[in-house]
């Protein structure tokens, strides 16, 4: 055989072996960007008149942004109905460049504009309790890119009960009618929810840290639409991409606002794809709405979780990462002597050798050296509990880099 003909053979045999999965064999799909699945409380559902008396989104459209945190040379994404009380229909759904850019607009890029399909379809219905995920999209993205996605429901969700991330500080849109291809969303509404989209994912040869949290990671007292929560920061400085798969009010123990960390630890991290490491910073609001007399038993409840979380994590090959809880003392709600013993029981317990597969203090970053029961007040949103950007700033730059190198 000649050698032209040759090359062009193996040419041929490159393009079916490779380009028939549309990635190089290095590649696999990875969470480049989650936002974790909640029940929507009512003084969430979507405002008036996109929410009636039995179903919300009614022929109504919804604009979202995404900060992914890998790039790569196509996506998928991944739609959520776990807290659904209907099937969740979506009628056609796109994904687009946002204008400048930006987090939180409500325009894109003329020309941006990409149908996403479902088993080769435009539209798809989400069962109860279920997700969906896209077929891939030859949409590359860059590290820490925006995206915008678009959903158009035609006859929106039969019920009530439905599934957001409501901490999403970050601004998406409503407008009546089918717009998933509008340039601008015509009579847009804001509103500073995450609703249905739970996760985009990449083609890309890195792997994935998830994050186990609760509003400290989630990012009260962070910028709106700035992305300078402590993940956000974390982000920018590791060869990883990052999942934030917390929420306000979240517990360990107990359901709060969404449910438990033993109750989704199977969806929030052993189910998403490509995680090799977790990080888990959760555990101050379960002491801190614990009664002083039961302070101490939550103490010890929360270390058997840690070593349950430990235990699941490490049967499925990804290292647990364990940050120490910051300082509660001043806020109203949680400020007990007893409580501030329960959390150092907690902190020496997860400082401790040979428990966590590697220790991150956030205690020792973010407290006053005067008061260590105290946040910083450089650092000290308002709350006494929760952190401002300059805080989150310097937890998110004390985490080692060299935690999450490769080879």
């Amino acid at each position: 055989m000649r050698r032209t003909s040759l090359i062009a053979v193996l040419a041929l045999l490159t393009a079916l072996f490779v380009g028939a999965s549309g990635r190089p064999p290095s590649s696999h799909w990875v969470a480049t960007w989650t936002a974790m699945p909640q029940l929507t409380e009512p003084s969430n559902l979507p405002p008036a008149p996109y929410t009636g008396t039995d179903r919300v989104l009614d022929n109504a459209s919804l604009r979202q942004t995404a900060h992914v945190t890998a790039g790569g040379p196509r996506i998928r994404l991944r739609f959520s109905n776990a807290f659904g009380g209907a099937p969740l229909p979506l009628s056609a759904v796109t994904v687009a460049r946002p204008v400048a850019g930006a987090a939180g607009v409500s325009s894109v890029v003329p020309g941006s504009v990409l149908p996403v399909t479902f088993h080769g379809k435009a539209a798809t219905v989400v069962p109860v309790g279920a997700q969906v995920v896209s077929d891939p999209l030859p949409f590359p993205v860059r590290p820490f890119e925006n995206i915008t996605v678009t959903t158009y429901l035609a006859r929106g969700q039969a019920s009530l009960a439905i599934t957001s991330h409501p901490g999403s500080r970050t601004t998406s849109y409503l407008g009546p009618g089918d717009q998933v291809a509008a340039a601008d969303l015509t009579g847009a509404t804001p509103v500073d929810h995450w609703y249905f989209l739970s996760g985009v994912e990449v083609l890309s040869p890195v792997s994935a840290v998830a994050i186990i949290g609760d509003s400290l990671s989630d990012g009260r007292g962070s910028t709106t639409n700035g992305n300078d929560r402590w993940p956000d920061v974390l982000a920018a400085r590791v060869p990883t991409a990052v999942l934030n798969q917390a929420a306000g009010g979240n517990r360990v123990l107990q359901d709060g606002l969404g449910p438990n960390v033993l109750a989704r630890l199977d969806r929030d991290l052993l189910a998403q794809s490509g995680v090799s490491r977790a990080i888990v910073f959760e555990g101050v609001n379960d002491i801190g709405t614990a009664t002083p007399a039961d302070a101490a038993d939550v103490a010890g409840q929360l270390i058997d979780a840690y070593d349950q979380i430990l235990v699941r994590a490490h049967a499925a090959g990804i290292d647990v990462y364990g940050a120490t809880l910051t300082p509660f003392g001043g806020n109203t709600a949680y400020d007990a002597p007893e409580r501030e013993a329960a959390r150092q029981r907690v902190n020496a317990w997860i400082r401790e050798p040979g428990h966590f597969d590697a220790v991150l203090d956030f205690d020792r970053v973010a407290r006053d050296p005067a008061l260590p029961a105290r946040l910083l007040p450089a650092y000290d949103v308002g709350d006494h509990l929760h952190l401002n950007p300059a805080g989150y700033r310097a937890v998110g730059s004390s985490v080692p880099a060299h935690l999450f190198r490769t080879g």
